[in-house]
């Protein structure tokens, strides 16, 4: 169950099917997505595809000397695309594969588009999604949700990726979903109805114990998207965003002009693959090592103590740069991260969050946030997502001082729209929204606070809070999961215990949950969990899956005084 592989070896059979010679690949947007995240082009290169284009761009040149493969989404404009370019082809063959399932009435257009027969080749592969991590999938699709139903399309596109993704894992599932979401419901059954439609794709050799769906809603637990994240993957999306493994560092202060956007993937990058679920301390101390191994080797002795030093260092040593951009890279990105966490106090706001989130001292917690929010380094951002945190925790408590926070956020600068989401946060997430005890899951007794070593070996409280969705997919494997909050689709129930299970949130999953996913993986044997997601949020974007949700006014990012990056 691995997601990359997948759609690795799709692309691999699309490139050996059209045999050897010079080739082009032809994608669309979404294809180009699906391509780059498992993908390096120099990969690529080495299988004689030259020239990657896209065919929704005008003006592309005729190749009569160049094989055709086209991986494109079988939606309505595509297919009158490929019509066109049929008509006059500027290729000498074409084999076309589409990411889903195409209709009998599609492939007659183009059979009939094909005066020239130049197409050798008409194919479903099933990479009709995002693989980000080999058990994390993306759909890239924000907004699902508007008036707390499915926005219309939304729930189409879900589901071709969500029997996508199926497919391409070879796994005709057992479904369970979320009761107390009707969303969960109605995607459930129509997952289910286009496994009975196409039951000979579905046709896989039986194994002893069923893999399951598990169909989860976002609103059940709205906390975990709110919080300040700190291992390296969930961080670098938190403070800096990541886009299909592309982030912009263009706004750092004296970036240099090779540094403005970075890839980080953990197929083509050693370093970011063995600590992207490291935490911050330990990935300071894990760049420090390198730089010390190549000062042995370089019989350098300056002084390497902080980030700072690091960044010196590099710019200092153009060799050392060459011999590893990859390493200039993360110490780019490492510096960042660190500039932002000491100027907007995250150490202390992240503390309190997950104070808020796991323990219950009320008055306690209500000092420490209106400390914060006094304090003038803290982001205006940050003081939102903890006043957010305060009202789903305290939503029902006597001496709730919601509405003086909130006057608090007014006087702080930021705008009506940006105070009308706490609102909206309660309706899209509060207690009548979710169908778990999302706040019953903690024992504050038995709460151990972890610690992170700094660069120096500074501790700092770290994290206590796990995501729902990890005691969920426990009880799921213990057979414990109550099947009154998590009924099964159809007759149809598990005797055993499930070996493969894709679990999909709608409305987004995170990185703290991908990384609750493979502890599990790691630490249960015999037992293999994918995670997938209408999107993958961090706080910035679940703001406006929220405000889309309830139909609040979406904010703008501008957030009123003291928001500088």
């Amino acid at each position: 169950m691995n997601v990359i592989l997948a759609v690795k070896q799709y692309i691999s059979k699309m490139i050996d099917d059209s045999g050897p010679g010079m080739k082009v690949l032809l994608m669309d947007k979404d294809t180009t997505g699906v391509v780059s995240m498992v993908y390096a082009q120099s990969e690529i290169l080495q299988k004689e595809v030259y020239l990657f284009e896209r065919l929704d761009t005008s003006g592309r040149e005729t190749m009569k000397h160049l094989k055709c493969i086209a991986f494109l989404r079988p939606s309505k404009e595509n297919v009158e695309l490929l019509c066109q370019e049929l008509r006059v082809p500027k290729y000498g063959l074409y084999y076309i594969y589409w990411s889903n399932v195409i209709s009998k009435q599609d492939v007659k257009l183009l059979a009939e588009a094909d005066d020239q027969e130049v197409v050798r080749e008409v194919q479903e592969f099933f990479g009709d999604y995002i693989a980000v991590n080999p058990h994390l999938f993306s759909l890239n699709l924000s907004g699902v949700c508007q008036s707390l139903t499915w926005a219309p399309h939304a729930l189409q596109r879900t589901v071709q990726g969500l029997t996508s993704v199926l497919l391409s894992l070879k796994k005709c599932p057992m479904i369970r979903f979320q009761n107390s979401s009707e969303m969960a419901r109605r995607l459930a059954e129509s997952v289910r109805q286009v496994i009975n439609k196409e039951a000979a794709l579905f046709e896989f050799r039986k194994t002893d114990v069923a893999p399951v769906l598990l169909i989860l809603d976002r609103r059940d637990d709205a906390v975990t998207p709110l919080l300040n994240q700190w291992t390296y993957q969930a961080m670098v999306h938190e403070l800096l965003a990541i886009n299909n493994n592309r982030i912009n560092l263009a706004s750092v202060p004296g970036i240099t002009k090779d540094l403005q956007e970075v890839v980080l993937s953990a197929e083509h990058d050693e370093f970011y693959a063995n600590n992207m679920y490291v935490n911050f301390g330990e990935i300071g101390s894990n760049i420090k090592e390198l730089m010390e191994e190549f000062q042995k080797k370089s019989k350098s002795q300056a002084k390497v103590e902080s980030i700072a030093d690091m960044k010196a260092f590099v710019e200092n040593y153009p060799q050392f740069k060459k011999m590893s951009g990859t390493v200039s890279k993360h110490v780019t990105v490492v510096g960042e991260l660190s500039r932002l966490v000491g100027s907007h106090c995250l150490l202390e706001v992240s503390e309190t969050e997950q104070e808020i989130a796991c323990q219950s001292d009320h008055s306690g917690i209500l000092q420490k946030i209106k400390g914060l929010m006094s304090n003038d380094s803290v982001r205006p951002l940050d003081m939102l997502r903890m006043v957010m945190l305060y009202a789903l925790r305290y939503e029902n408590h006597t001496n709730n001082d919601l509405s003086g926070l909130v006057d608090t956020l007014r006087k702080k600068g930021l705008s009506e729209d940006y105070r009308s989401m706490v609102q909206a946060m309660l309706e899209y997430g509060g207690k009548k929204a979710r169908g778990s005890d999302l706040f019953g899951v903690h024992d504050p007794g038995a709460i151990t606070k972890r610690f992170l070593k700094g660069l120096k070996g500074v501790e700092n409280v770290y994290t206590q809070h796990k995501p729902l969705v990890y005691s969920i997919i426990d009880q799921l494997i213990k057979g414990k999961l109550k099947e009154s909050s998590y009924p099964y689709l159809g007759p149809s129930q598990l005797k055993d215990r499930p070996q493969d299970i894709v679990v999909f949130v709608i409305g987004g999953c995170t990185y703290e949950e991908a990384l609750a996913i493979h502890s599990i993986n790691r630490s249960t044997p015999g037992v293999r969990v994918v995670l997938g997601g209408t999107t993958i949020h961090n706080f910035k974007s679940f703001l406006q899956e929220i405000s889309q949700a309830v139909g609040a006014t979406s904010p703008s990012h501008h957030m009123g005084r003291g928001t500088r990056r």
